[in-house]
């Protein structure tokens, strides 16, 4: 199995929008072990190239998901991308009747549009055999009264765009992964000093009595790339949060 794993994706060109920290830093790694050339793209360039630095990466860029021409630059002088993977994205929570609407915005701007515009840059770049990967969430399937709607339509929108691209991207294949709550660097900057007590309180209900780890969720990523039929999917790895 270490070979199958060590094997699978062999000399790919795999870039990785969110691949500087948390879920996305764990499956750049595993995709480097894999075989994979990987290209991270994070918001802030120091970061960015620092992180590539120490873990030996083919490449970084920087880009705003939000503002379409830095994610052409960044782009710009990628010439082929085997494996797109997009989990670029902050935790957007206002209720709809009080909190900024321009601020609710940035769920779709982060996730659906951030998708339309990277695929519209990187075009025929993209290999037909290759695969796309998004994420979305636990949210998508129970959303809470906490001022998660906007959020979670966008998550389960990132669903739905997965789905239809696969028809109209065909033959290259795209899905989705939907992780559980996983212990994050996120998760630590949206919950600040409340993050301790939320995540005991959650553990006590989840199937499981623990959050996910980047490198569980950052697996699924890479099996997602690498598996030829998996297509129009999305992949729940949650530990059974959505049953409870």
């Amino acid at each position: 199995m270490a070979d199958v794993i060590a094997n699978s994706l062999p000399d790919r060109s795999v870039v990785i929008f969110g691949g500087t920290s948390g879920i996305g830093l764990s499956a750049a790694q595993q995709a480097k072990a894999a075989g994979a050339k990987v290209v991270v793209v994070g918001f802030d360039p120091a970061g960015a190239e620092r992180v590539a630095a120490e873990n030996g990466f083919a490449g970084w860029r920087a880009a705003d998901v939000t503002r379409p021409e830095t994610i052409v630059a960044a782009l710009a002088d990628i010439a082929h991308v085997d494996h797109l993977v997009l989990l670029a994205g902050t935790f957007v929570a206002g209720k709809v009747l009080e909190a900024d609407v321009a601020y609710l915005h940035r769920a779709f701007n982060e996730r659906v549009w951030a998708a339309v515009h990277t695929l519209r840059a990187l075009g025929d770049r993209l290999a037909t055999d290759g695969s796309v990967t998004f994420i979305s969430g636990v949210l998508a399937d129970r959303p809470n009264a906490y001022g998660t709607a906007v959020l979670a339509a966008a998550s389960a929108g990132m669903e739905a765009l997965a789905r239809g691209l696969a028809l109209e991207l065909a033959p290259r294949r795209v899905n989705t992964l939907s992780p559980g709550t996983t212990d994050t660097p996120l998760l630590a900057r949206t919950l600040g000093e409340g993050r301790d007590a939320y995540v005991a309180a959650l553990k006590e209900k989840l199937p499981l009595h623990r959050l996910g780890t980047p490198a569980e969720v950052g697996a699924a990523v890479v099996f997602l790339m690498s598996n030829s039929f998996m297509n129009g999917e999305t992949l729940h790895v949650d530990g059974g949060s959505r049953l409870v």
